[in-house]
């Protein structure tokens, strides 16, 4: 990117532009040697809790174990090959068991799209264990979920919980459920919709159309093309504030295979993720040195790309977990102007509209029979106000 694009990065502390650095770094050594300034006055013990809480370890540990010198201490290099060697493991665990539901869910004629995990770290990275994942997410159409949902226990894994919901609204208002594994520890998130509504985004049929097939993990594991791709990391990045760099460095490692722009401008400007998808260009081109092709520069120039880009860097300074509450009163304050500066007019109207639609608790508020439900639309700004008066939710 060229300097027009630059964000104000006064914010970040020695300790983030270092780990920045050292993921930018081709050769570590030289880095070292053309900056030794990165590695002065940092304080080792955050540097580590940075890269465990961005979790990047795995990308900038075989960088460090190259290193010559003694620029990084012995122990800081030791704890990352300890964190390395165990996501590793954990990867290689996945990989078998994405290959096993695959395979189960196949046999039963259903569809799947497996949207992160290890069919992730091998696309974008080449290899497993330059990516953490600590859970299996896949896609399957709406119509089919209760049957995954049903394969899935009898695999033996437990439903987290089922979702309070009236006149259907689960299908729109959420666009996952989780099951555990008690016994290999493995939590797998079952997805109807790329990201929770009121949103446009492309129907299963049509990822699926696009969709490519493992050529490592088996012809049962397909997962997104790269259009789709980007736009998935690009919202979901966006929703969670980009409060991790392994984010923004699997949108580097996807710009670095040279999507097409046509088709990732078609996408996210049909889809209203056009300020979105630049607010991802941007901040990986400016902390990651991502390259931008020129084509795209349309969506990086979007005023508002660059205005919730800066937004953004709030949360990547911090280490924080936007859904783990409760939350640091300044952190909530800032969230709760950022959630809804992200969305387009377009999606704030479908919020809003949203928002007029019947909840689980108006029930609780005023239980009446199934047939009378439909009443619930016209009471609901009445209930909404009961519950506020009364110190209720929603």
């Amino acid at each position: 990117m060229t300097d027009g694009y630059s964000l104000d990065k006064t914010s970040l502390s020695k300790e983030l532009q270092l780990l920045l650095a050292v993921l930018n770094s081709d050769d570590i050594n030289e880095t070292a040697e053309q900056n030794p300034q990165l590695f002065k006055d940092i304080d080792w013990e955050l540097w580590v809790r940075l890269s465990l809480h961005h979790r990047v370890f795995p990308y900038i540990y075989p960088k460090l174990s190259r290193m010559r010198g003694e620029c990084v201490p012995a122990a800081v290099t030791q704890r990352l090959k300890w964190e390395y060697r165990r996501n590793t493991v954990q990867m290689l665990q996945l990989s078998g068991e994405m290959g096993t539901i695959g395979e189960e869910l196949a046999k039963l004629h259903i569809r799947s799209l497996f949207l992160k995990g290890p069919v992730l770290a091998q696309e974008l990275y080449g290899e497993i264990s330059q990516r953490t994942s600590r859970d299996l997410d896949f896609l399957v159409p709406l119509e089919q979920l209760t049957e995954t949902e049903a394969l899935l226990v009898q695999l033996g894994y437990v439903k987290e919980e089922d979702f309070e919901s009236i006149l259907g609204d689960w299908k729109w208002r959420e666009h996952h459920t989780t099951f555990n594994h008690p016994g290999k520890n493995i939590k797998v998130e079952v997805h109807w919709r790329l990201s929770p509504g009121p949103s446009k985004e492309p129907g299963f049929d049509e990822l699926w159309e696009r969709s490519r097939i493992s050529s490592h993990f088996g012809q049962h594991v397909h997962y997104l093309g790269q259009g789709d791709l980007f736009l998935f990391l690009a919202a979901h990045g966006a929703r969670h504030g980009w409060s991790r760099l392994r984010w923004l460095l699997d949108i580097k490692q996807l710009l670095l295979q040279k999507p097409d722009p046509a088709t990732l401008t078609g996408l996210l400007q049909r889809y209203n993720y056009a300020d979105v998808g630049g607010q991802a260009l941007l901040l990986a081109a400016d902390l990651l040195a991502a390259p931008v092709a020129p084509a795209l520069s349309s969506l990086a120039e979007r005023p508002k790309s660059r205005r919730i880009a800066q937004l953004a860097l709030f949360y990547v300074t911090r280490m924080i977990n936007l859904h783990n509450p409760p939350l640091e009163p300044e952190v909530e304050r800032h969230y709760k102007y950022y959630q809804p500066a992200i969305l387009t007019r377009w999606h704030q109207f479908l919020y809003i509209a949203g928002f007029l639609y019947p909840y689980a608790a108006d029930a609780k508020t005023l239980p009446l029979p199934k047939p009378l439900h439909v009443l619930y639309f016209p009471l609901r700004p009445f209930l909404w106000t009961w519950r506020k008066v009364s110190g209720g939710e929603k």
